[in-house]
């Protein structure tokens, strides 16, 4: 299973405002769903009650308390382990990874990849995507849209 962490991040490493993003960039967000549409997500339990309409086609939600969700495509996990084998029971082929900061930072070392959105700009906010050592990465593809950019990295196999 791939493991693939997706995030827009500001310049200066915001991901979030509160329960909000602090940029408007719809275009942006629906290639975002769109990407993960038919694919299991994890996320973290608060990043999961923030969305009126939950992406991916399952989501493992991670919390420290395990607890029934109101949809049946959520599925708890307790740690990133649980959360990968959750999703390969789930039958999927990919796990994409949506956050919050916590959660990015927890997945970081068994990602495979990380597709992020560099949002133009330096914004406010409360929530940073973690830092990550470059030398453990190569940034494979860079494409411009307006207002961000979206880098592909992947991990090195050294």
């Amino acid at each position: 299973m791939q493991i693939i962490s997706v995030a827009a991040v500001a310049e200066n490493g915001v991901i979030g405002q509160g329960d909000s993003l602090p940029w408007h960039l719809p275009h942006e967000s629906k290639r975002y769903r769109e990407r993960v549409t038919d694919d299991v997500v994890a996320l973290g339990r608060h990043t999961f009650e923030l969305f009126d309409d939950v992406p991916g086609r399952d989501q493992v939600v991670l919390s420290r308390t395990e607890r029934d969700w109101p949809q049946d495509t959520a599925h708890h996990a307790s740690d990133v382990d649980d959360a990968v084998a959750t999703a390969d029971r789930l039958d999927g082929d990919v796990l994409y990874v949506l956050g919050g900061s916590a959660i990015y930072g927890l997945f970081l070392d068994v990602a495979d990849r990380q597709l992020l959105s560099r949002v133009h700009g330096e914004y406010d906010g409360d929530a940073y995507y973690p830092d990550f050592d470059e030398d453990d990465w190569e940034l494979v593809e860079t494409t411009e849209y307006d207002g961000y950019a979206l880098e592909d990295w992947r991990r090195r196999d050294d």
